[in-house]
Protein backbone atom coordinates (compact mmCIF):
# COMPACT_ATOMS: atom_id res chain seq x y z
CA UNK A 1 0.00 0.00 0.00
CA UNK A 2 1.78 3.00 -1.36
CA UNK A 3 1.21 6.85 -0.10
CA UNK A 4 2.72 10.45 -0.85
CA UNK A 5 5.87 11.84 0.52
CA UNK A 6 5.91 12.04 3.94
CA UNK A 7 4.09 9.45 5.41
CA UNK A 8 6.57 7.28 4.56
CA UNK A 9 9.34 9.70 5.73
CA UNK A 10 8.18 9.02 8.91
CA UNK A 11 8.24 5.58 9.04
CA UNK A 12 12.11 5.68 7.11
CA UNK A 13 12.93 7.07 10.07
CA UNK A 14 11.82 4.25 11.97
CA UNK A 15 13.72 2.16 14.73
CA UNK A 16 11.42 -1.26 14.43
CA UNK A 17 11.79 -2.78 17.64
CA UNK A 18 9.51 -0.11 19.31
CA UNK A 19 6.44 -1.27 19.52
CA UNK A 20 4.15 -1.39 22.32
CA UNK A 21 1.84 -3.82 23.34
CA UNK A 22 -1.91 -4.22 23.58
CA UNK A 23 -3.20 -2.23 26.97
CA UNK A 24 -0.08 -0.34 26.94
CA UNK A 25 0.73 3.25 26.40
CA UNK A 26 1.82 3.37 22.72
CA UNK A 27 5.60 4.52 22.42
CA UNK A 28 6.34 8.40 21.70
CA UNK A 29 7.91 9.62 18.56
CA UNK A 30 11.27 10.18 20.09
CA UNK A 31 10.95 6.72 21.45
CA UNK A 32 10.99 4.70 17.66
CA UNK A 33 12.21 7.60 15.28
CA UNK A 34 15.87 8.78 15.38
CA UNK A 35 17.00 12.49 15.51
CA UNK A 36 13.36 13.82 16.59
CA UNK A 37 14.85 17.01 18.20
CA UNK A 38 11.18 19.32 18.29
CA UNK A 39 8.51 17.03 18.02
CA UNK A 40 9.02 15.00 21.12
CA UNK A 41 5.90 13.88 23.42
CA UNK A 42 3.35 12.64 20.72
CA UNK A 43 2.34 9.18 19.17
CA UNK A 44 3.79 8.12 16.15
CA UNK A 45 0.61 7.83 14.23
CA UNK A 46 0.54 11.85 15.20
CA UNK A 47 4.26 12.12 14.56
CA UNK A 48 3.06 10.52 10.84
CA UNK A 49 0.42 12.95 10.25
CA UNK A 50 2.73 15.89 11.13
CA UNK A 51 5.24 15.25 8.62
CA UNK A 52 2.16 14.90 5.86
CA UNK A 53 1.37 18.63 7.12
CA UNK A 54 5.02 19.25 6.52
CA UNK A 55 4.63 17.94 2.75
CA UNK A 56 1.30 19.23 2.16
CA UNK A 57 1.72 22.52 3.22
CA UNK A 58 5.28 23.20 1.24
CA UNK A 59 4.14 20.76 -1.54
CA UNK A 60 6.94 18.36 -1.29
CA UNK A 61 7.81 14.89 -0.37
CA UNK A 62 9.98 12.24 1.20
CA UNK A 63 13.69 13.07 -0.42
CA UNK A 64 12.87 16.49 -1.33
CA UNK A 65 13.66 17.16 2.33
CA UNK A 66 15.98 15.07 3.58
CA UNK A 67 19.53 13.56 1.86
CA UNK A 68 19.69 12.46 -1.26
CA UNK A 69 20.45 8.79 -0.45
CA UNK A 70 17.92 8.06 1.94
CA UNK A 71 15.21 7.54 -1.18
CA UNK A 72 17.52 3.71 -1.27
CA UNK A 73 18.58 3.57 2.73
CA UNK A 74 15.80 3.73 5.57
CA UNK A 75 18.46 5.18 8.30
CA UNK A 76 19.30 7.85 6.15
CA UNK A 77 16.09 9.82 6.89
CA UNK A 78 17.32 10.67 9.69
CA UNK A 79 20.32 12.64 8.52
CA UNK A 80 20.33 16.21 9.04
CA UNK A 81 20.30 18.91 6.31
CA UNK A 82 19.91 22.56 5.45
CA UNK A 83 16.17 21.89 5.19
CA UNK A 84 15.64 20.05 8.32
CA UNK A 85 17.25 22.76 9.99
CA UNK A 86 15.17 25.10 8.62
CA UNK A 87 12.50 23.61 9.41
CA UNK A 88 12.61 23.32 12.99
CA UNK A 89 13.81 27.16 13.14
CA UNK A 90 10.31 27.44 11.74
CA UNK A 91 8.24 25.44 13.77
CA UNK A 92 10.10 27.53 16.53
CA UNK A 93 8.94 31.03 14.80
CA UNK A 94 5.29 29.89 13.75
CA UNK A 95 4.83 28.53 17.70
CA UNK A 96 6.52 31.94 18.68
CA UNK A 97 3.84 34.13 16.60
CA UNK A 98 1.04 31.60 17.89
CA UNK A 99 1.99 32.50 21.85
CA UNK A 100 2.69 35.87 21.53
CA UNK A 101 0.34 37.31 19.02
CA UNK A 102 -2.78 34.65 19.42
CA UNK A 103 -2.22 33.67 23.70
CA UNK A 104 -1.05 30.34 22.11
CA UNK A 105 -4.24 29.31 19.92
CA UNK A 106 -2.86 27.58 16.66
CA UNK A 107 -3.77 30.23 13.83
CA UNK A 108 -0.78 30.71 12.09
CA UNK A 109 1.36 27.34 10.67
CA UNK A 110 2.80 26.16 7.71
CA UNK A 111 0.04 26.22 5.47
CA UNK A 112 -0.32 30.27 6.44
CA UNK A 113 2.33 31.24 3.87
CA UNK A 114 3.46 28.38 2.12
CA UNK A 115 0.18 26.82 0.59
CA UNK A 116 1.50 24.41 -1.15
CA UNK A 117 4.66 25.86 -2.46
CA UNK A 118 8.34 25.55 -1.26
CA UNK A 119 8.72 29.22 -1.44
CA UNK A 120 6.14 31.67 0.25
CA UNK A 121 4.21 34.15 -2.65
CA UNK A 122 4.84 37.77 -1.26
CA UNK A 123 2.90 38.82 -4.34
CA UNK A 124 -0.98 38.17 -4.81
CA UNK A 125 -2.14 36.53 -7.86
CA UNK A 126 -4.24 38.65 -10.44
CA UNK A 127 -5.03 34.59 -11.68
CA UNK A 128 -6.83 33.95 -8.89
CA UNK A 129 -7.80 36.84 -8.19
CA UNK A 130 -10.04 37.45 -11.49
CA UNK A 131 -10.55 33.08 -11.64
CA UNK A 132 -13.07 31.08 -10.85
CA UNK A 133 -13.75 30.58 -7.42
CA UNK A 134 -12.02 27.35 -5.79
CA UNK A 135 -14.51 24.97 -4.81
CA UNK A 136 -16.36 24.49 -1.26
CA UNK A 137 -14.59 22.67 0.92
CA UNK A 138 -16.86 21.66 4.14
CA UNK A 139 -15.21 20.85 6.94
CA UNK A 140 -14.52 24.02 9.15
CA UNK A 141 -15.62 24.38 11.93
CA UNK A 142 -19.17 25.48 12.13
CA UNK A 143 -21.68 27.12 14.20
CA UNK A 144 -25.72 26.37 13.38
CA UNK A 145 -26.49 28.35 11.16
CA UNK A 146 -30.01 30.41 11.00
CA UNK A 147 -32.63 29.22 8.89
CA UNK A 148 -31.18 25.94 8.73
CA UNK A 149 -33.17 22.35 9.75
CA UNK A 150 -31.95 20.97 12.87
CA UNK A 151 -29.27 18.24 12.86
CA UNK A 152 -31.67 15.45 13.70
CA UNK A 153 -34.16 16.28 10.74
CA UNK A 154 -31.02 15.75 8.57
CA UNK A 155 -29.97 12.43 10.01
CA UNK A 156 -33.42 11.45 10.03
CA UNK A 157 -33.96 12.30 6.31
CA UNK A 158 -30.31 10.14 5.81
CA UNK A 159 -31.66 7.19 8.39
CA UNK A 160 -35.00 6.67 5.56
CA UNK A 161 -32.69 7.23 2.20
CA UNK A 162 -30.19 4.12 3.29
CA UNK A 163 -33.30 1.40 4.61
CA UNK A 164 -35.47 2.81 7.53
CA UNK A 165 -34.37 2.70 11.02
CA UNK A 166 -36.57 -1.05 11.64
CA UNK A 167 -34.18 -2.37 8.71
CA UNK A 168 -30.83 -0.42 9.84
CA UNK A 169 -31.07 -1.64 13.10
CA UNK A 170 -31.28 -5.46 12.22
CA UNK A 171 -27.75 -5.20 10.76
CA UNK A 172 -25.34 -6.26 13.01
CA UNK A 173 -22.30 -7.12 10.97
CA UNK A 174 -21.00 -7.14 6.85
CA UNK A 175 -18.84 -9.12 5.49
CA UNK A 176 -17.26 -7.87 1.91
CA UNK A 177 -15.05 -7.88 -0.86
CA UNK A 178 -13.60 -5.44 -3.29
CA UNK A 179 -10.22 -3.81 -4.47
CA UNK A 180 -8.11 -1.22 -3.28
CA UNK A 181 -6.01 1.16 -5.16
CA UNK A 182 -3.34 3.44 -3.66
CA UNK A 183 -2.56 6.66 -5.65
CA UNK A 184 0.60 5.65 -6.85
CA UNK A 185 -0.30 2.24 -7.46
CA UNK A 186 -0.29 0.97 -11.22
CA UNK A 187 -3.09 -1.79 -10.53
CA UNK A 188 -6.03 -3.00 -8.07
CA UNK A 189 -5.46 -5.11 -4.95
CA UNK A 190 -7.65 -7.61 -3.29
CA UNK A 191 -9.33 -6.33 -0.40
CA UNK A 192 -11.44 -7.97 2.25
CA UNK A 193 -13.61 -6.08 4.57
CA UNK A 194 -15.21 -7.34 8.19
CA UNK A 195 -17.25 -5.12 10.21
CA UNK A 196 -19.86 -5.32 13.47
CA UNK A 197 -22.41 -2.79 14.35
CA UNK A 198 -20.53 -3.12 17.94
CA UNK A 199 -17.24 -0.41 16.41
CA UNK A 200 -15.30 -4.12 15.40
CA UNK A 201 -13.45 -3.50 11.83
CA UNK A 202 -10.57 -5.24 9.68
CA UNK A 203 -9.66 -4.17 6.76
CA UNK A 204 -7.23 -6.56 4.85
CA UNK A 205 -5.17 -5.07 1.76
CA UNK A 206 -3.46 -7.83 -0.27
CA UNK A 207 -0.50 -6.24 -1.47
CA UNK A 208 2.76 -7.16 -3.62
CA UNK A 209 4.52 -7.08 -0.76
CA UNK A 210 1.92 -8.91 1.84
CA UNK A 211 -0.90 -7.89 3.68
CA UNK A 212 -1.53 -5.02 5.04
CA UNK A 213 -4.53 -4.69 8.03
CA UNK A 214 -6.44 -1.77 9.62
CA UNK A 215 -8.48 -3.35 13.09
CA UNK A 216 -10.07 -1.85 14.67
CA UNK A 217 -11.50 -3.86 18.02
CA UNK A 218 -13.97 -1.55 19.69
CA UNK A 219 -11.38 0.28 21.83
CA UNK A 220 -7.75 0.35 20.17
CA UNK A 221 -6.97 0.29 16.44
CA UNK A 222 -3.67 -1.07 15.03
CA UNK A 223 -2.59 -0.50 11.22
CA UNK A 224 -0.07 -3.70 10.28
CA UNK A 225 1.99 -3.52 6.89
CA UNK A 226 4.68 -5.64 5.40
CA UNK A 227 8.44 -5.07 6.51
CA UNK A 228 8.94 -4.12 2.83
CA UNK A 229 6.35 -1.67 3.32
CA UNK A 230 7.28 -0.33 6.13
CA UNK A 231 9.77 -0.90 8.71
CA UNK A 232 7.82 -0.49 11.63
CA UNK A 233 5.55 -3.52 11.19
CA UNK A 234 2.54 -2.29 13.41
CA UNK A 235 1.20 1.18 14.53
CA UNK A 236 -1.02 2.01 17.13
CA UNK A 237 -3.88 4.45 16.14
CA UNK A 238 -4.35 6.90 18.83
CA UNK A 239 -6.21 9.52 20.31
CA UNK A 240 -8.20 12.18 17.78
CA UNK A 241 -6.90 9.67 14.60
CA UNK A 242 -8.61 6.64 16.54
CA UNK A 243 -11.88 8.73 17.74
CA UNK A 244 -12.00 9.68 13.58
CA UNK A 245 -11.26 5.84 12.26
CA UNK A 246 -14.37 4.58 14.48
CA UNK A 247 -16.51 6.76 13.11
CA UNK A 248 -15.64 6.17 9.87
CA UNK A 249 -16.40 2.48 10.80
CA UNK A 250 -19.56 3.44 12.24
CA UNK A 251 -20.98 4.70 9.41
CA UNK A 252 -21.14 1.36 8.19
CA UNK A 253 -24.62 0.79 10.45
CA UNK A 254 -26.20 4.32 10.48
CA UNK A 255 -28.56 2.94 13.02
CA UNK A 256 -26.44 4.21 15.45
CA UNK A 257 -25.14 7.18 13.64
CA UNK A 258 -27.04 10.33 16.47
CA UNK A 259 -25.04 8.58 18.65
CA UNK A 260 -21.20 8.46 16.89
CA UNK A 261 -20.91 12.11 17.84
CA UNK A 262 -22.40 15.19 20.39
CA UNK A 263 -22.30 18.94 19.90
CA UNK A 264 -24.44 18.52 16.78
CA UNK A 265 -24.87 21.86 14.52
CA UNK A 266 -25.87 22.38 10.84
CA UNK A 267 -23.92 24.62 8.19
CA UNK A 268 -25.33 26.46 5.30
CA UNK A 269 -25.92 24.41 2.15
CA UNK A 270 -22.60 23.63 -0.05
CA UNK A 271 -21.79 22.56 -3.51
CA UNK A 272 -19.71 19.62 -3.96
CA UNK A 273 -19.16 18.72 -7.70
CA UNK A 274 -22.45 19.33 -9.20
CA UNK A 275 -24.62 18.44 -5.72
CA UNK A 276 -25.92 20.19 -3.55
CA UNK A 277 -24.76 19.29 0.34
CA UNK A 278 -26.59 19.98 3.81
CA UNK A 279 -23.24 19.91 5.83
CA UNK A 280 -23.81 18.60 9.51
CA UNK A 281 -20.88 18.60 12.32
CA UNK A 282 -20.29 16.78 15.12
CA UNK A 283 -17.73 16.36 18.03
CA UNK A 284 -15.74 13.10 19.06
CA UNK A 285 -15.14 11.70 22.86
CA UNK A 286 -11.98 12.97 22.29
CA UNK A 287 -12.33 16.14 20.79
CA UNK A 288 -11.81 16.14 17.13
CA UNK A 289 -14.27 18.26 14.69
CA UNK A 290 -16.35 15.71 11.89
CA UNK A 291 -18.48 17.11 9.21
CA UNK A 292 -20.67 14.65 7.57
CA UNK A 293 -22.00 16.20 3.97
CA UNK A 294 -25.75 15.27 2.90
CA UNK A 295 -26.69 15.15 -0.74
CA UNK A 296 -29.84 17.52 -0.22
CA UNK A 297 -32.17 15.64 -2.42
CA UNK A 298 -31.23 11.79 -2.00
CA UNK A 299 -30.32 12.43 1.57
CA UNK A 300 -27.30 10.08 1.20
CA UNK A 301 -24.04 10.27 2.74
CA UNK A 302 -21.64 11.94 -0.05
CA UNK A 303 -18.80 13.16 1.94
CA UNK A 304 -16.96 12.68 5.78
CA UNK A 305 -14.33 15.42 6.85
CA UNK A 306 -12.36 15.07 9.94
CA UNK A 307 -9.33 16.29 11.53
CA UNK A 308 -7.48 16.25 14.73
CA UNK A 309 -5.00 18.60 15.88
CA UNK A 310 -1.06 18.66 16.02
CA UNK A 311 1.43 20.64 17.17
CA UNK A 312 1.86 22.13 13.47
CA UNK A 313 -1.70 22.55 12.63
CA UNK A 314 -4.88 20.10 11.86
CA UNK A 315 -4.43 17.08 10.62
CA UNK A 316 -7.84 16.33 7.48
CA UNK A 317 -8.98 13.07 6.21
CA UNK A 318 -11.52 12.96 3.78
CA UNK A 319 -13.96 10.07 2.38
CA UNK A 320 -16.14 10.85 -0.35
CA UNK A 321 -18.65 8.04 -0.80
CA UNK A 322 -20.36 6.86 -4.13
CA UNK A 323 -22.12 4.16 -6.38
CA UNK A 324 -24.91 3.24 -3.78
CA UNK A 325 -26.35 -0.06 -4.11
CA UNK A 326 -29.06 -2.03 -2.88
CA UNK A 327 -27.67 -5.38 -0.42
CA UNK A 328 -30.78 -6.83 1.40
CA UNK A 329 -33.47 -3.27 1.51
CA UNK A 330 -30.22 -1.89 2.81
CA UNK A 331 -28.13 1.64 0.57
CA UNK A 332 -24.61 0.89 0.78
CA UNK A 333 -21.50 2.63 -1.31
CA UNK A 334 -19.56 0.23 -3.12
CA UNK A 335 -17.01 2.66 -3.62
CA UNK A 336 -15.12 5.16 -1.74
CA UNK A 337 -12.28 7.66 -1.68
CA UNK A 338 -10.12 8.29 0.84
CA UNK A 339 -7.84 11.78 1.07
CA UNK A 340 -5.17 12.70 3.63
CA UNK A 341 -2.17 14.67 3.60
CA UNK A 342 0.07 12.54 1.88
CA UNK A 343 -1.89 10.08 0.53
CA UNK A 344 -5.46 9.20 -1.94
CA UNK A 345 -6.90 5.58 -2.38
CA UNK A 346 -10.00 4.09 -3.79
CA UNK A 347 -12.27 1.14 -2.08
CA UNK A 348 -14.61 -0.76 -4.49
CA UNK A 349 -16.68 -3.41 -3.22
CA UNK A 350 -17.99 -6.39 -5.27
CA UNK A 351 -19.58 -8.98 -2.88
CA UNK A 352 -21.44 -7.95 0.27
CA UNK A 353 -23.26 -10.05 2.84
CA UNK A 354 -25.71 -8.78 5.92
CA UNK A 355 -25.55 -10.24 9.45
CA UNK A 356 -22.83 -13.25 8.58
CA UNK A 357 -20.86 -14.63 11.92
CA UNK A 358 -17.73 -12.91 12.51
CA UNK A 359 -15.53 -14.94 14.33
CA UNK A 360 -14.26 -12.19 17.76
CA UNK A 361 -10.88 -13.64 17.53
CA UNK A 362 -10.86 -11.34 13.86
CA UNK A 363 -10.51 -8.06 15.68
CA UNK A 364 -7.93 -9.02 17.91
CA UNK A 365 -4.33 -6.91 17.79
CA UNK A 366 -2.62 -8.02 14.36
CA UNK A 367 0.35 -10.54 15.13
CA UNK A 368 3.86 -9.19 13.63
CA UNK A 369 5.32 -10.76 10.82
CA UNK A 370 9.00 -10.61 10.49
Amino acid sequence: MKTLGVMTIAWLLAAASAIGQAGQKPPMAEEVFKNVQLLKGIPVDQFMGTMGFFSASLGLNCTDCHVDESGGNWAKYADDNALKQTTRRMIRMVTAINQTSFGGRQMVTCNTCHRGTRHPNVMPSLALLYGAPPPDEPGDPIQQAPGQPSAEQVLDKYIVAVGGAQRLAAVSSIVAKGSYKGFDDADKSVMEIVAKSTGERRTVVHTLSGESTTTLDGREGWIAAPEAEKPVPLLAITGQELDGARLEAQVWFPARIKQALSKWRVGARAVIGDREVQPVQGSTAGGATVTLCFEVNSGLLVRLVRFSESPVGRLVAQVDYSDYRDVSGMQMPFQWRVSWLDGRSVFELTDVKLNAPIDAATFARPGVKR
